[in-house]
């Protein structure tokens, strides 16, 4: 069975450990608008982590290299959530998952969870850090 999670305003660890579980106990797992997840906290500091890691690449230009699509970061931050994602059953899970950065037509019909509240006091949009 697809779960389909709706992006749009939710709190993109919340949102992470959620689909990271629901892999581990083998569902299929689809989020949709990832541009309009939040990430909590100091847009400042958020900013200045993320500038670091893209700046950081190794000797001779061979990595490491973060991603710079909001899909991507999302899809990222839930690996980082599970067990070894190169091996066994991290691996299993991480290919269950599917990010989308606006609703494809497949899924437009689709009965959706929708994991977004209200916004917090400090939040930065994941769109606004993928350029």
């Amino acid at each position: 069975m697809v779960k389909i999670i709706d992006g749009k305003n939710a709190v993109l660890g919340r949102l992470a450990s959620y689909a990271a579980k629901e892999t581990l106990k083998g569902e299929d797992i689809v989020i949709l608008n990832c541009e309009q997840v939040i990430i909590t906290g100091d847009k400042r500091n958020i900013e200045k982590k993320f500038h670091e890691r893209r700046n950081r690449i190794g000797s001779s230009q061979k990595g490491p290299k973060h991603i710079r699509k909001s899909d991507r970061i999302v899809k990222r931050t839930i690996r980082g959530m599970l067990p070894d994602h190169r091996s066994g059953r991290g691996k299993i899970a991480y290919s269950k998952i599917k990010c989308y950065d606006k609703i494809p037509e497949e899924f437009k019909d689709s009965k959706k969870i929708i994991t977004g509240k209200s916004k917090k006091n400090k939040f930065s949009l994941v769109k606004e850090f993928a350029k």
